[in-house]
Protein backbone atom coordinates (compact mmCIF):
# COMPACT_ATOMS: atom_id res chain seq x y z
CA UNK A 1 0.00 0.00 0.00
CA UNK A 2 2.07 3.10 1.38
CA UNK A 3 5.14 1.88 0.12
CA UNK A 4 4.24 2.36 -3.54
CA UNK A 5 3.96 6.05 -2.90
CA UNK A 6 7.34 6.00 -0.88
CA UNK A 7 10.14 7.77 -3.26
CA UNK A 8 13.11 8.19 -1.15
CA UNK A 9 14.51 11.45 -1.65
CA UNK A 10 17.95 12.24 -3.47
CA UNK A 11 18.96 8.18 -3.03
CA UNK A 12 21.61 7.88 -5.28
CA UNK A 13 23.35 10.83 -3.52
CA UNK A 14 22.95 9.23 -0.50
CA UNK A 15 24.10 5.87 -2.10
CA UNK A 16 27.59 7.22 -3.56
CA UNK A 17 28.40 9.42 -0.50
CA UNK A 18 28.18 6.63 1.66
CA UNK A 19 29.77 3.99 -0.65
CA UNK A 20 33.70 4.49 -0.06
CA UNK A 21 32.43 3.84 3.88
CA UNK A 22 30.49 0.54 3.28
CA UNK A 23 32.63 -1.56 0.67
CA UNK A 24 34.29 -3.61 3.27
CA UNK A 25 32.57 -7.32 4.14
CA UNK A 26 31.34 -6.33 7.86
CA UNK A 27 30.75 -3.19 7.30
CA UNK A 28 27.89 -1.97 9.20
CA UNK A 29 25.40 1.25 8.27
CA UNK A 30 22.53 2.69 10.38
CA UNK A 31 19.46 4.13 9.00
CA UNK A 32 18.29 6.61 11.80
CA UNK A 33 15.01 7.18 10.20
CA UNK A 34 13.71 4.11 9.09
CA UNK A 35 10.32 5.42 7.75
CA UNK A 36 9.05 3.29 4.90
CA UNK A 37 12.93 2.09 4.11
CA UNK A 38 13.46 2.72 1.16
CA UNK A 39 16.73 4.18 1.58
CA UNK A 40 17.40 1.14 4.01
CA UNK A 41 16.20 -1.59 0.75
CA UNK A 42 18.64 0.16 -1.58
CA UNK A 43 21.62 -0.04 1.08
CA UNK A 44 21.44 -3.48 1.25
CA UNK A 45 20.76 -3.90 -1.96
CA UNK A 46 23.79 -2.26 -3.61
CA UNK A 47 25.67 -2.82 -0.40
CA UNK A 48 25.62 -7.20 -0.41
CA UNK A 49 28.02 -7.03 2.55
CA UNK A 50 26.76 -4.21 4.81
CA UNK A 51 25.14 -4.90 8.02
CA UNK A 52 22.04 -2.63 8.45
CA UNK A 53 20.47 -1.28 11.78
CA UNK A 54 17.41 0.48 11.45
CA UNK A 55 15.96 3.50 13.83
CA UNK A 56 12.28 4.28 13.84
CA UNK A 57 10.35 5.99 16.70
CA UNK A 58 7.17 5.20 14.68
CA UNK A 59 6.05 1.30 14.92
CA UNK A 60 3.62 1.44 12.28
CA UNK A 61 6.55 2.58 9.61
CA UNK A 62 8.70 -0.49 11.47
CA UNK A 63 6.30 -2.95 10.91
CA UNK A 64 5.54 -2.11 6.89
CA UNK A 65 9.63 -1.84 6.80
CA UNK A 66 10.15 -5.13 8.18
CA UNK A 67 7.80 -6.59 5.41
CA UNK A 68 9.57 -4.75 3.00
CA UNK A 69 13.29 -5.78 4.41
CA UNK A 70 12.57 -9.59 5.33
CA UNK A 71 14.44 -10.46 2.30
CA UNK A 72 17.09 -9.64 3.98
CA UNK A 73 17.33 -11.76 7.12
CA UNK A 74 19.52 -11.44 9.20
CA UNK A 75 21.67 -8.49 7.69
CA UNK A 76 18.98 -6.13 8.78
CA UNK A 77 18.28 -5.10 12.55
CA UNK A 78 14.90 -3.17 13.53
CA UNK A 79 14.64 -0.77 16.41
CA UNK A 80 11.85 1.15 18.08
CA UNK A 81 14.03 3.93 19.21
CA UNK A 82 14.18 7.55 18.39
CA UNK A 83 17.38 8.52 16.20
CA UNK A 84 19.08 10.57 19.53
CA UNK A 85 19.12 6.95 21.43
CA UNK A 86 21.44 5.86 18.99
CA UNK A 87 24.24 5.33 21.11
CA UNK A 88 22.15 2.80 23.70
CA UNK A 89 21.10 1.17 20.40
CA UNK A 90 24.49 0.22 19.66
CA UNK A 91 26.07 -0.14 22.59
CA UNK A 92 22.92 -3.18 23.39
CA UNK A 93 23.70 -4.72 20.05
CA UNK A 94 27.37 -4.92 21.00
CA UNK A 95 28.69 -2.75 18.12
CA UNK A 96 31.25 -0.11 18.92
CA UNK A 97 31.67 1.51 15.92
CA UNK A 98 29.79 1.94 12.79
CA UNK A 99 30.96 2.50 9.17
CA UNK A 100 27.97 4.60 7.88
CA UNK A 101 24.68 6.73 8.98
CA UNK A 102 22.15 8.26 6.75
CA UNK A 103 19.44 10.58 8.44
CA UNK A 104 16.50 11.85 6.51
CA UNK A 105 14.99 14.17 8.37
CA UNK A 106 12.02 14.39 6.29
CA UNK A 107 8.48 13.43 7.51
CA UNK A 108 7.49 10.16 6.07
CA UNK A 109 5.43 9.80 3.42
CA UNK A 110 3.09 7.59 5.05
CA UNK A 111 2.56 10.11 7.86
CA UNK A 112 1.57 12.54 5.30
CA UNK A 113 -0.05 9.90 3.35
CA UNK A 114 -2.65 8.39 6.42
CA UNK A 115 -5.35 11.20 7.12
CA UNK A 116 -5.93 10.26 10.98
CA UNK A 117 -2.23 11.12 11.72
CA UNK A 118 -2.94 14.97 11.46
CA UNK A 119 0.70 16.08 9.63
CA UNK A 120 -1.14 17.13 6.97
CA UNK A 121 -2.77 20.52 6.21
CA UNK A 122 -4.40 19.49 2.90
CA UNK A 123 -6.83 17.39 4.36
CA UNK A 124 -9.66 17.51 7.43
CA UNK A 125 -7.71 15.30 10.41
CA UNK A 126 -7.72 14.59 14.20
CA UNK A 127 -4.37 16.82 15.26
CA UNK A 128 -2.52 14.59 16.36
CA UNK A 129 1.53 14.85 14.68
CA UNK A 130 3.10 12.43 16.98
CA UNK A 131 5.50 10.26 15.04
CA UNK A 132 5.56 7.89 17.93
CA UNK A 133 1.33 7.51 18.68
CA UNK A 134 2.14 5.78 22.00
CA UNK A 135 3.69 8.80 24.00
CA UNK A 136 3.63 12.06 24.56
CA UNK A 137 1.52 15.13 23.89
CA UNK A 138 0.04 15.72 20.37
CA UNK A 139 -0.82 18.97 18.74
CA UNK A 140 -4.03 19.81 19.53
CA UNK A 141 -2.83 19.63 23.53
CA UNK A 142 -0.24 22.19 22.14
CA UNK A 143 -2.90 24.46 20.81
CA UNK A 144 -5.44 24.51 23.83
CA UNK A 145 -3.11 24.67 26.48
CA UNK A 146 0.25 26.18 25.82
CA UNK A 147 0.50 30.18 26.82
CA UNK A 148 0.03 32.52 24.11
CA UNK A 149 3.47 33.75 24.29
CA UNK A 150 5.08 30.64 24.19
CA UNK A 151 3.01 29.14 20.89
CA UNK A 152 4.51 32.57 19.54
CA UNK A 153 7.68 31.39 20.10
CA UNK A 154 7.07 28.44 18.55
CA UNK A 155 5.81 29.68 15.27
CA UNK A 156 8.55 32.04 14.79
CA UNK A 157 11.40 29.37 15.96
CA UNK A 158 10.41 26.16 14.25
CA UNK A 159 8.02 27.37 11.89
CA UNK A 160 9.75 30.57 10.68
CA UNK A 161 6.02 32.24 10.88
CA UNK A 162 6.58 36.04 10.03
CA UNK A 163 2.74 36.60 11.08
CA UNK A 164 3.04 34.32 14.86
CA UNK A 165 1.44 37.14 16.73
CA UNK A 166 -1.74 37.45 14.59
CA UNK A 167 -2.23 33.62 14.33
CA UNK A 168 -1.65 33.02 18.06
CA UNK A 169 -4.18 35.69 18.82
CA UNK A 170 -6.94 34.23 16.65
CA UNK A 171 -6.18 30.74 18.07
CA UNK A 172 -6.25 31.96 21.68
CA UNK A 173 -9.76 33.46 21.23
CA UNK A 174 -11.03 30.41 19.48
CA UNK A 175 -9.85 27.71 21.85
CA UNK A 176 -11.88 29.86 24.48
CA UNK A 177 -14.99 28.97 22.29
CA UNK A 178 -13.93 25.67 21.76
CA UNK A 179 -10.52 23.71 22.14
CA UNK A 180 -9.21 22.46 18.89
CA UNK A 181 -9.63 18.88 18.00
CA UNK A 182 -8.87 18.90 13.71
CA UNK A 183 -6.63 20.34 11.39
CA UNK A 184 -9.33 22.01 9.13
CA UNK A 185 -11.14 24.16 11.84
CA UNK A 186 -7.12 25.51 12.34
CA UNK A 187 -5.87 25.97 8.40
CA UNK A 188 -9.06 28.19 8.01
CA UNK A 189 -8.27 30.09 11.26
CA UNK A 190 -4.69 31.27 10.00
CA UNK A 191 -6.22 31.70 6.33
CA UNK A 192 -8.55 34.43 8.29
CA UNK A 193 -6.35 35.39 11.02
CA UNK A 194 -3.35 36.83 7.60
CA UNK A 195 -3.07 39.93 5.48
CA UNK A 196 -4.17 39.13 1.84
CA UNK A 197 -0.17 40.12 0.47
CA UNK A 198 1.13 36.84 3.14
CA UNK A 199 -1.79 34.96 1.83
CA UNK A 200 0.06 35.19 -1.92
CA UNK A 201 3.38 34.03 -1.23
CA UNK A 202 5.03 30.70 -0.26
CA UNK A 203 2.27 27.73 -1.46
CA UNK A 204 -0.58 26.57 1.61
CA UNK A 205 -0.67 29.47 4.71
CA UNK A 206 -0.86 26.73 7.24
CA UNK A 207 2.33 25.24 5.86
CA UNK A 208 4.61 26.62 8.49
CA UNK A 209 2.51 26.60 11.54
CA UNK A 210 1.79 23.19 10.81
CA UNK A 211 5.64 22.42 10.76
CA UNK A 212 6.11 24.80 13.84
CA UNK A 213 3.46 22.29 15.80
CA UNK A 214 5.02 18.68 14.46
CA UNK A 215 8.76 20.10 15.68
CA UNK A 216 6.96 21.02 19.35
CA UNK A 217 5.41 18.02 19.28
CA UNK A 218 7.95 15.56 18.61
CA UNK A 219 11.00 17.40 19.98
CA UNK A 220 12.45 17.22 16.96
CA UNK A 221 15.22 20.18 16.91
CA UNK A 222 16.12 18.71 20.41
CA UNK A 223 16.78 15.50 19.38
CA UNK A 224 18.97 16.31 16.50
CA UNK A 225 21.01 18.39 18.23
CA UNK A 226 21.79 15.72 20.55
CA UNK A 227 21.74 12.86 17.80
CA UNK A 228 23.98 14.40 14.87
CA UNK A 229 26.86 14.60 17.86
CA UNK A 230 26.36 11.01 18.60
CA UNK A 231 26.40 9.79 14.74
CA UNK A 232 29.71 11.54 14.74
CA UNK A 233 31.32 9.20 17.91
CA UNK A 234 29.65 6.25 16.54
CA UNK A 235 31.90 6.67 13.05
CA UNK A 236 35.28 4.79 12.87
CA UNK A 237 37.89 6.49 11.53
CA UNK A 238 36.91 6.22 7.57
CA UNK A 239 33.52 6.48 8.21
CA UNK A 240 30.66 8.84 6.44
CA UNK A 241 27.84 10.26 7.77
CA UNK A 242 24.92 11.70 5.33
CA UNK A 243 21.88 13.89 6.14
CA UNK A 244 19.39 15.13 4.61
CA UNK A 245 17.39 17.90 5.83
CA UNK A 246 14.07 19.89 4.63
CA UNK A 247 14.31 23.41 6.56
CA UNK A 248 16.84 25.81 7.59
CA UNK A 249 16.58 24.91 11.17
CA UNK A 250 17.82 21.44 10.51
CA UNK A 251 20.12 21.78 7.88
CA UNK A 252 21.58 24.95 9.78
CA UNK A 253 22.35 23.00 12.89
CA UNK A 254 23.77 19.96 10.97
CA UNK A 255 26.46 22.76 9.46
CA UNK A 256 26.91 24.10 12.68
CA UNK A 257 28.19 19.85 14.12
CA UNK A 258 30.34 19.24 10.93
CA UNK A 259 31.90 22.35 10.37
CA UNK A 260 32.90 22.31 14.20
CA UNK A 261 34.40 18.75 13.90
CA UNK A 262 36.12 19.70 10.49
CA UNK A 263 38.05 22.64 12.05
CA UNK A 264 41.20 22.76 14.00
CA UNK A 265 40.51 23.64 17.67
CA UNK A 266 44.49 24.37 18.45
CA UNK A 267 45.44 28.10 20.06
CA UNK A 268 46.36 30.34 17.17
CA UNK A 269 50.20 30.73 16.95
CA UNK A 270 51.19 27.13 17.20
CA UNK A 271 53.86 25.93 15.38
CA UNK A 272 52.81 23.02 14.55
CA UNK A 273 49.17 21.54 15.26
CA UNK A 274 49.32 18.78 17.82
CA UNK A 275 46.84 15.77 17.13
CA UNK A 276 44.61 16.14 19.27
CA UNK A 277 43.73 19.56 17.91
CA UNK A 278 43.60 18.31 14.71
CA UNK A 279 40.04 18.05 12.75
CA UNK A 280 38.20 14.96 13.42
CA UNK A 281 35.77 15.37 10.04
CA UNK A 282 36.33 16.25 6.43
CA UNK A 283 33.49 17.80 4.94
CA UNK A 284 31.59 16.07 1.80
CA UNK A 285 29.92 18.55 -0.25
CA UNK A 286 30.90 22.24 -0.32
CA UNK A 287 27.95 23.89 0.86
CA UNK A 288 24.36 21.58 0.54
CA UNK A 289 24.12 19.19 -2.28
CA UNK A 290 20.33 20.15 -3.67
CA UNK A 291 18.27 17.51 -5.90
CA UNK A 292 18.10 17.86 -9.25
CA UNK A 293 15.40 19.30 -11.40
CA UNK A 294 14.34 15.99 -12.76
CA UNK A 295 13.93 14.56 -9.22
CA UNK A 296 12.39 17.35 -7.91
CA UNK A 297 9.65 16.97 -10.93
CA UNK A 298 8.85 14.19 -10.63
CA UNK A 299 8.83 14.04 -6.38
CA UNK A 300 7.64 17.83 -5.11
CA UNK A 301 8.65 16.04 -1.83
CA UNK A 302 12.09 16.37 -2.76
CA UNK A 303 12.20 20.16 -3.54
CA UNK A 304 13.81 21.64 -0.08
CA UNK A 305 16.25 18.95 0.71
CA UNK A 306 19.53 19.63 1.08
CA UNK A 307 21.89 16.85 1.44
CA UNK A 308 25.68 17.09 3.66
CA UNK A 309 28.05 14.15 4.62
CA UNK A 310 31.19 14.31 6.82
CA UNK A 311 34.02 11.74 6.46
CA UNK A 312 35.39 10.83 10.40
CA UNK A 313 39.10 11.36 9.53
CA UNK A 314 40.73 10.75 13.06
CA UNK A 315 39.93 9.20 16.60
CA UNK A 316 38.89 11.03 19.67
CA UNK A 317 42.00 11.63 21.64
CA UNK A 318 40.57 13.10 24.57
Amino acid sequence: MSQSRHVPVMLQQCLDMLAPALAEPGAVVVDCTLGLGGHSEALLTRFSEVRLVALDRDKEALRLSGERLAPFGDRATLVHAVYDELPDVLDRLGIPRVQGVLFDLGVSSMQLDEADRGFAYAQDAPLDMRMDQTTGISAAEVLNTYPAGELVRILRMYGEEKQAKRIVSAIVREREKEPFTNSARLVELIRDALPQAAKRTGGNPAKRTFQALRIEVNGELAVLERAIPAAVKALAVGGRVAVLSYHSLEDRLVKQVFAAGATSTAPPGLPVVPERYQPRLKLLTRGAELPTEEEVAENRRAAPARLRGAERIREDTE
